[in-house]
């Protein structure tokens, strides 16, 4: 559903209606609870001394378990030739003519995917290359019988997919290949047979699934969740919305402010007619789905540094120059934050432009980025771990109970970085489906996403399916709704960039049903 924001030109510029006091709005509440799933370590317990191997390692004995039990229910009864399917326990074990099932971790080969030892080995001073838009070179074709012009992520052109676990690779291919999304870092499990030249044929192909998913209210504390029952129950209180918005793109110009003002208003319920003011109270949450800033990436690029030291008439530079930094955009987003504040709380994800932590999951934005907006932030030395501000600047990805329902959200680039291993394939929710029945937020993490070396487990594997997930700074709104086996259901939303759009996703939090408004300004 679509919602053109504005008021009916009679509705506007009237004196009130006599000597009535005007209806005052209360805002609807909500019961908001972060989850802190993706909070590093602080200070000396954070250490980056450990092997990205053992992330993968780690991630494949998380996820085997599920695997094994959806592979076993299907693979185990297929017979061909009077040759029932085995199971191997490793890639290397394969023998060649026997049917069998075997688990592991994709790897994709791709003539443009960025790196790091080539990177290393080549002479330091030689400029990168643009960024990739695919890392399909479309040159030549590994894979067979793709489905159409789109591989599904499965091997578009000159593109190698292996199957890796702790014995080491096995290369996989067949037309079979061509139905499904896979990338590096999905962990599956594969049925087929070796042929004579080494490679494993697919004929049939699974992923973990959805994990299980909570019922409603479940993850709160014990008392708030049965008084919200009870509240539900005797139809006294329903829940309000929440609207999300991404790629705010503040950049301290002029030229910015006019789209935000206007959503500020709307948000206040300060313009527009009584009945879009009685919709704006029943927002209840604001939650900024990262890029509120439109640069300010921590780490600049080579060839910036060397244009913005041509341009000073300066020596090229590669520290930390004070004169070439710009307040006006952080500054400007701490007073749009602290004007709305006062008024409707809101969770700020970090994104890609933000400045915060370049490498997944992104930590929060430091509160000292926040002078104006502080006063409604958790004390820093809190020990009330019940306590909540007003104002929560949260981890990317983030984990939230809202409402009772449980919210996984990113400002995108997860799937930015799977749109890239994706050939002629424009769905973003396909790539969000799925990540989530590969139960991965970040599945091309560490491979062409950076992140955290995690070495206890993978903390970007899902333990619990979500009921809304939402991806930021997409490029346009898509919504849909997917179903798991054992019922299952989540709410899928695309969230596009604001700044280029005009668009917030209102989600009404009682149905999970989005509606869209668009903010507009019209060229004279």
């Amino acid at each position: 559903m679509t919602v053109q924001y504005g008021a009916s030109d009679d509705l506007l510029l009237q004196k009130p209606e006599g000597a009535a006091e005007q209806e005052v709005f209360d805002r609807t509440p909500s019961v908001y609870t972060p989850l802190r799933t993706y909070c590093l370590p602080k200070g000396e317990d954070r250490h980056y001394q450990q092997q990205y191997a053992d992330m993968y390692f780690a991630r494949l004995a998380q996820l085997k378990p599920a695997v094994e039990q959806i592979a076993r229910d299907t693979f185990d009864s297929i017979e061909i030739g009077g040759e029932k399917c085995r199971k191997v326990d490793r890639v290397l074990d394969v023998r060649q003519g026997e049917l069998c099932w075997v688990m592991g971790t994709i790897y994709m080969e791709m003539p443009l995917k960025p790196n790091v030892l080539e990177d290393i080995g080549k002479e330091h001073w030689i400029a990168a290359p643009p960024p990739r838009v695919k890392y399909d070179s479309g040159v030549g074709s590994a894979v067979e019988g793709a489905r159409g012009a789109h591989a599904a992520g499965t091997g578009g052109t000159g593109t190698q997919i292996m199957l890796e676990d702790e014995s080491g690779r096995l290369r996989l291919t067949g037309s079979e290949l061509g139905t499904w999304v896979l990338v590096t870092g999905a962990i599956v499990a594969v049925v087929g047979t070796e042929n004579k030249d080494g490679d494993f044929e697919v004929l049939d192909l699974r992923v973990p699934d959805l994990p299980r998913q909570p019922q409603r209210w479940e993850t709160e504390d014990g008392e708030i969740a049965l008084r919200a029952k009870k509240m539900a129950s005797q139809k006294r209180s329903k829940a309000g919305k929440v609207a999300i918005v991404s790629g705010l793109g503040i950049s301290g110009d002029e030229g910015d402010t006019l789209t935000l003002d206007l959503l500020l208003e709307y948000l206040l319920g300060e313009s527009a007619s009584p009945d879009d003011q009685a919709t704006a109270v029943s927002i209840s949450r604001l939650i900024i789905a990262g890029n509120s800033l439109s640069n300010s990436s921590p780490i600049p690029t080579r060839e910036s540094i060397i244009a913005a030291a041509a341009k000073r008439g300066g020596r090229k530079t590669y520290g930390y120059d004070a004169s070439s930094y710009n307040a006006a955009p952080t500054d400007h987003l701490d007073q749009w934050l602290a004007t709305l504040l006062p008024s409707m709380p809101v969770t700020l994800l970090p994104g890609e432009q933000d400045p915060t932590s370049t490498a997944l999951p992104q930590q929060p934005i430091h509160p000292a980025m926040f002078p104006h907006c502080r006063a409604y932030m958790t004390a820093p030395h809190s020990t009330d771990k019940s306590e909540i501000g007003w104002f929560d600047s949260q981890t990317n990805p983030c984990d939230l109970s809202l409402d009772g329902w449980r919210l996984l959200g990113t400002g995108g680039q997860p799937v930015d970085d799977v749109y890239k291993y994706i050939p002629n394939c424009e769905n973003r929710l396909e790539m969000m489906e799925a990540m989530l029945r590969w139960r991965l937020t970040a599945p091309t993490a560490p491979d062409t996403l950076w992140c955290y070396p995690f070495q206890d487990g993978d903390a970007f594997v899902m333990k619990e399916c979500p009921h809304l997930y939402f991806v930021g700074n997409q490029p346009k709104f898509e919504t849909t709704v997917i179903e798991g086996p054992v019922g299952q259901q989540v709410r899928l939303v695309a969230v596009p960039k604001f700044r280029e759009t005009g668009e917030v996703v209102v989600m009404d939090m009682e149905t999970l049903v989005p509606e869209l408004v668009k903010f507009e300004v019209f060229d004279e």
